[in-house]
């Protein structure tokens, strides 16, 4: 790959001349990729840079839009952040992958998108979601493996001070400290667990820290295990608030909200000056802080080609500390 323009980054406290983390040629040999929505999508074009061997693990608490439509009226978990995923790794010339993000116009399909359909469709047909998602992506050409965190739909879950129910009404709700899920212990898929244990590196995020990093990491069967996993496991930090979801929340928050969790961390990648800035190493340690920019122009999206740079600089580190907490 083509490195991204090199900055001068500081990497577990200490400065070091942005050419050090280029990729050149160096890749990581197996990373798994949680979480959901737009971030994880990003974080998958990152690791398809500098991995043979990309897996996502993706939430399944979408109760909104196409997603929540086919979920109840199908039964089949919601399927919109997988389709997602499998568009950011599907082959640049399938015609297939390129209309995974259509979405209908009009009459009954209206404001489906083709990719969702096409998975709804495929489980209905197998039986089997998450054979589904391994059969469009075959179609597709992925480069990489799509999996549900749960073969069933989660409906998540706030109480603090006023109670909510649903990725919608959690993402709308100010003040958010905890995260339940229904049904509390779902199934995961074998491979899931099988690409976990494997996994050089684990990446979560970036993405809404409630309803789309936790709503796939905190499922029990994945948060053990990331605590058994001998991979790094890596938090990207957002570049700015989920308003109101994380609105008030500092990059050090986001990794308290982890901890509360129970999702082990060994770095932090924080981009210059996104949030409050980041973390002193001194105030979240064990963990390590990535200080680099990953951002594009303007602040407003991670870069791949960077996110991809400072992902491999962590690697390179060698840093694998164990859980936040412990």
């Amino acid at each position: 790959m083509t490195a991204p323009a090199s900055s001068a980054a500081n990497v577990l406290g200490v400065d070091v001349d942005g050419d050090q983390g280029a990729p050149g040629g160096a890749d990581i040999g197996r990373i798994v990729a949680i979480g959901g929505g737009h971030g994880l999508a990003i974080t998958l074009r990152a690791a398809s840079l500098i991995s043979p061997s990309v897996t996502a693990v993706v939430s399944v608490a979408d109760d909104g839009g196409s997603s929540g439509r086919l979920r109840d009226s199908l039964g089949v978990p919601p399927p919109g952040d997988l389709r997602r995923c499998l568009s950011a790794l599907a082959d640049p010339d399938s015609a297939l992958g390129r209309a995974l993000e259509h979405r209908f116009n009009e009459g009954d399909l209206a404001g489906h998108a083709v990719g969702n359909v096409l998975l709804a469709g495929l489980a209905e047909a197998g039986g089997d979601f998450v054979a589904a998602c391994e059969e469009l992506g075959r179609l597709v050409g992925a480069k990489g493996r799509v999996l549900p965190a749960s073969t069933q739909a989660i409906t998540l879950g706030a109480a603090d001070g006023e109670s909510v129910e649903g990725q919608t009404a959690v993402q709308n709700a100010g003040g958010v400290r905890s995260l339940t899920l229904q049904p509390h212990d779902p199934d995961v898929p074998p491979a899931v667990l099988e690409a976990i244990d494997a996994a050089d590196q684990v990446v979560l995020g970036p993405g809404s820290l409630y309803t789309s990093v936790l709503a796939a990491a905190t499922v029990p069967g994945v948060r053990q295990a990331l605590a058994a996993a001998g991979a790094q496991k890596v938090y990207v930090c957002n570049l700015g608030p989920q308003v109101p979801e994380s609105l008030g929340h500092s990059a050090a928050d986001h990794l308290r909200a982890l901890q509360r969790h129970g999702v082990p961390v060994d770095v932090m990648i924080c981009n210059p000056g996104s949030l409050d800035g980041c973390p002193d190493q001194s105030s979240v340690a064990p963990v390590g802080v990535v200080d680099m920019v990953v951002a594009t122009p303007g602040g407003l999206s991670h870069d791949p080609a960077m996110l991809a740079e400072a992902l491999l600089t962590c690697f390179q580190t060698g840093v694998v500390r164990g859980d936040l907490f412990g």
